[in-house]
């Protein structure tokens, strides 16, 4: 994870939110531990106490659990209960923007197709 931070969201926020991305890119695996909120804060350069923030809400939301003594480790099923949510999202929030600028355009099926990569492309 890298120590990028924008301002239209806490910085809490944007650390859930790279930890959700790495579970959904299978760069943390179910089962796998977290770092440390002490590493985390020193890789980042971020306050402890953000981080412990961070990781409490993937606690709330029941993608991670605390271990006592062991630390945070990414619950089994989180993947799967990520990829519904996030689909679910796109289909209701982003897809409909999406198709009406199609529309707007005036773009077919056949025109978006040819501009997508073919398997084995590079992108």
């Amino acid at each position: 994870m890298s120590p990028e931070w924008t301002d239209d969201q806490p910085i809490y926020r944007q650390l859930r939110d790279k930890v959700v991305a790495s579970i959904l890119d299978g760069s943390l695996k179910e089962g796998e531990p977290l770092p440390s909120v002490r590493s985390v804060a020193v890789d980042l350069q971020i306050n402890p106490i953000t981080a412990s923030k961070a990781y409490q809400e993937l606690v709330m939301d029941q993608l991670v659990e605390k271990r006592r003594g062991l630390g945070m480790f990414v619950i089994d099923g989180a993947r799967a209960k990520l990829l519904e949510g996030e689909k679910r999202h796109f289909l209701e929030q982003e897809w409909p923007r999406i198709l009406q600028r199609i529309e707007q355009l005036g773009l077919t099926a056949e025109d978006l197709l040819a501009r997508a990569p073919k398997p084995g492309d590079a992108q």
